[in-house]
């Protein structure tokens, strides 16, 4: 998976996840960052490639989202720490949980209330 492939996920992923709504974009530690327009709706992604080719979506350390993605998928997709999924270069991605994680990301706030 590219970093476009990636950016191209995460807007299918909020546009077909009812209540995110548009995104903004913007750079955050040198890296695209993707957040709901609207505000309490979620948590921010970012995309974060590596020098060896891997990419890692990072999330809010001082959320539980990791914590929530490793329960659901610990065979599936590849961890760090508190923060990312890594998506390790040449391998191939399980794209349905991938967009699973963003989703519950990008709707974080909105599920920590009970709205979603």
């Amino acid at each position: 998976m590219t970093p476009a492939e990636l950016k191209a996920l995460v807007h299918q992923v909020a546009a077909c996840t009812p209540g995110v709504g548009p995104l903004e974009e913007s750079l955050k530690w040198g890296e695209q960052s993707f957040a709901p327009v609207r505000a309490n709706i979620g948590s921010s992604v970012r995309i974060q490639p590596r020098d060896n080719g891997d990419i890692a979506l990072m999330v809010i350390c001082h959320t539980n989202l990791v914590e929530e993605f490793r329960a659901l998928y610990p065979d599936t997709l590849t961890f760090e720490g508190n923060r990312a999924i890594v998506m390790e270069a040449g391998k191939p991605v399980d794209r349905e949980a991938l967009s699973h994680c963003i989703g519950l990301a990008l709707t974080y706030k909105l599920r920590k209330r009970g709205k979603a």
